[in-house]
Formats: C-alpha cells, sequence, structure tokens
C-alpha cells in the first residue's frame, strides 16, 4: 500500500478509500466474520467481493465503495486484530517489553484464519510499505519511547530482527511459530552474532 491518509486504505488502482468507522464499524466486523468463514470454506483465491457481501448481508456497492477492490480489503483485514492503538506494555525494560510485545505477534499468527489473512493482505500489498507494516513500526517507536536503553536500538533493527522473522514464518512455515521463538529472536537482535541458531 502506499502513503495514505490517517483512516484511508489505497486500493490497488490507485485511489484513497476511507476506512468504515464508527457506525461502520458493525459492518467492518460482519465482513470479517464473512471472510474468514469464506477463506475456510473455499479457500482465500475464490473469495470474491460479491460473495463476501453475500455472506455478511450488506450490498456489494458497500463493499466497492469503502474498498473499492478485494485486495483493498484484504489488506486491512489482515491487520484488523492488531490495531496500533491497542494496549501494548511500555514498562521501560525493553528487552521484556520486546519480548511480550513479539510474543503477542506470535500467539496472533498463530491462528491458521490470521496468518491465512496476512497472506493474503501481503499479496494484496504491492511493492509500497503495508499497513501491517506502518502498525508495526508505530508500536515499535511507542516502546522505543518509553526505553531509556533505546539509543542503543533503531525501529529497522527492530523490524528486521523480530517483525520480519515471524512474518516470513507466518507465510512460510507456521508450524515454526513455537514458545522457542520469540526467546531466540530477542537474543538474536540483542547480541547480534554472539547468539547461536537452533
Amino acid at each position: 500500500m502506499s502513503d495514505s491518509k490517517p483512516g484511508s486504505v489505497t486500493a490497488s488502482d490507485g485511489k484513497t478509500v476511507r476506512r468504515p468507522g464508527g457506525r461502520s464499524a458493525k459492518v467492518l466486523s460482519k465482513v470479517k466474520t464473512a471472510v474468514e468463514q469464506l477463506m475456510v470454506e473455499c479457500g482465500t483465491d475464490a473469495i470474491s467481493l460479491p460473495m463476501v457481501a453475500q455472506r455478511a448481508g450488506v450490498q456489494p456497492s458497500t463493499l466497492y465503495r469503502r474498498w473499492g477492490d478485494l485486495n483493498a480489503l484484504m489488506n486491512e483485514l489482515a491487520t484488523y486484530k492488531l490495531d496500533p492503538n491497542r494496549p501494548i506494555a511500555a514498562t521501560g525494560d525493553l528487552i521484556a517489553d520486546l519480548g511480550a510485545w513479539a510474543q503477542g505477534l506470535v500467539e496472533h499468527y498463530r491462528k491458521p484464519v490470521n496468518a491465512a489473512m496476512l497472506r493474503a493482505g501481503a499479496a494484496a500489498a504491492g511493492t509500497a510499505e503495508s499497513d501491517c507494516l506502518r502498525n508495526r513500526r508505530v508500536e515499535v517507536a511507542r516502546l522505543l519511547d518509553a526505553a531509556p536503553q533505546a539509543a542503543r536500538m533503531s525501529i529497522d533493527r527492530i523490524i528486521d530482527h523480530i517483525v520480519a522473522p515471524i512474518i516470513y514464518r507466518t507465510i512460510y512455515m507456521p508450524w515454526t511459530l513455537d514458545d522457542r521463538l520469540v526467546p531466540g529472536l530477542v537474543d538474536q537482535l540483542v547480541n547480534g552474532d554472539q547468539a547461536t541458531d537452533d
């Protein structure tokens, strides 16, 4: 996705589409449930916006008006439960906070439907920064702001050492999202080459 104003998404044709909010949150919830059900029943590749609209009990024009196309819808739904404004523990202990935050990502993506949403969102994101990456950057910045030792860490370093491996494993090796993953990633982040691989 390309840079867009807060509260909006950019469809694959480059048009900016407002995200639903307020009363439209009910529509988003229905649409998300419909997409999840359809993904289980017939797979991501077989889903269309009219199918989602029918299952959600809304008009197809509502979905086209709000998202523009299926790619934009899937990209938004991929991060629906990972709102960057959700409460995140920022105690000032950067290592502990990163571990707890990363474990939350792992637990989220252990759920098959969330992993499938991520795959679909990644496929729809194009070449620009996606909502998923943008939102993770917001969260990392919040953790760094709370930590006195943050001067030694950059957002990009944390994304590269924590988020990227989790996303890669979610897409290609979901069976490796176990309880050993996060401590190993944090150790690699802190100790670099001194840490040992599994």
